[in-house]
């Protein structure tokens, strides 16, 4: 009964043991780390979600383009920075997706299984860049289902100047695993291709 009364009338906010505080300043280090550590900027959207893949020279000599990979399996298509197309003065001007014998615009693929979507090849034109006089044909790069075209770009082909590798992507494709193994080893990795051409 004494015992009891005594640990009553103890002080609530005793001083904790050595051992709680080591393992309170373990848990602070797990969670607020420490600012030296932290990279000078935060990863962007496209770091953080997707494997960055490059193609250099497809096809053409200066046809450099990107293949972001989502852990989904799904990939998306674009011009990487150093295509031939950029460097023209006064930068793309219209986009078309009508290559040959069919308008990819007019795709519409519908439900879970992906109706009406386009089996391409690697090689498949998908769409053409215009610079002034200039067209240049933009390929598939990946062997599968063209879920979905950036239809934005018809109307606002200077997203593809300003945010190619964010807002003015080309397109959306659905690779099966196998076709994606096999092609996979074709491309370079964002570090190769930044030694490659000198990308910073």
């Amino acid at each position: 009964m004494a015992a009891e009364a005594a640990a009553l009338d103890a002080t609530p906010l005793e001083r904790p043991a050595p051992r709680e505080i080591a393992l309170d300043e373990e848990t602070r280090a797990l969670v607020v780390p420490d600012a030296a550590d932290l990279p000078a900027s935060p990863p962007s959207a496209v770091e953080a979600n997707f494997a960055r893949y490059f193609i250099a020279d497809f096809m053409n000599p200066g046809h450099d383009q990107y293949v972001y990979r989502h852990p989904n399996g799904l990939c998306v298509v674009g011009l990487a920075p150093t295509h031939v197309a950029f460097k023209e003065e006064g930068g793309i001007t219209t986009v078309d997706f009508n290559v040959g014998k069919s308008d990819r615009s007019e795709m519409k693929v519908t439900g879970k299984r992906k109706r009406n979507a386009q089996h391409l090849q690697e090689n498949s034109a998908l769409c053409k860049v215009c610079v002034n006089d200039k067209s240049f044909v933009v390929r598939c790069c990946v062997k599968g289902s063209l879920l979905e075209i950036n239809d934005r770009l018809i109307k606002q082909p200077d997203l593809l100047n300003t945010a190619a590798d964010r807002e003015g992507y080309i397109a959306i494709f659905q690779p099966k695993p196998a076709d994606w193994l096999k092609i996979k080893d074709k491309f370079l990795s964002y570090e190769d291709y930044r030694k490659l051409r000198g990308v910073c």
